[in-house]
């Protein structure tokens, strides 16, 4: 059984890092239930303390990545039509042009969502500049998080 939880917490983590860049997966979530899935072998534990604080942090970084790309954007005088750009641009970007894509896409959808929003050039790219300085920050975070996760997965699967 311990193998299947092994394993099984193994695709949690390899999904949680993927989705930190993919919108559509929640990163750190699921690396948090692959930190749960180690946690209940019989052989690996953590601490009460370590899985609250990292339960703690996995709702924060979550609930952040919805507030920043807004605030990114709000901040820059962009609209709702600026941060869905920005995810389809990403999108996009990801499937259409990588590597490359991950990081002009957001930008570019962005501006394209502005634009259609009837902004001027100018203010259309102010505001794509803050929903993907936003995106990037959100991004950087959960990566951050989930980077650290998968981090004392791996560290506690191997010396354990």
């Amino acid at each position: 059984m311990d193998y299947i939880l092994i394993g099984i917490g193994i695709l949690f983590i390899l999904g949680g890092i993927i989705g930190c860049v993919l919108p559509v997966l929640p990163g750190p979530p699921l690396s948090y239930i692959g930190l749960l899935l180690l946690h209940f072998t019989e052989r690996y534990s953590f601490s009460t303390k370590f899985l609250f604080t990292w339960a703690i942090i996995t709702v924060v970084v979550y609930a952040l990545d919805f507030i920043i790309p807004a605030w990114g954007t709000k901040k820059f005088g962009g609209s709702k039509r600026g941060v869905w750009g920005s995810i389809i641009g990403l999108l996009l970007g990801l499937f259409v042009f990588p590597p490359i894509g991950i990081i002009i896409g957001p930008f570019l959808g962005a501006v394209a969502g502005e634009l259609t929003a009837g902004k001027e050039s100018g203010k259309a790219l102010k505001a794509g500049f803050g929903s993907f300085l936003g995106f990037i920050t959100g991004t950087l975070l959960k990566l951050i998080s989930s980077g650290m996760m998968t981090w004392y997965f791996f560290e506690t699967l191997f010396s354990g």
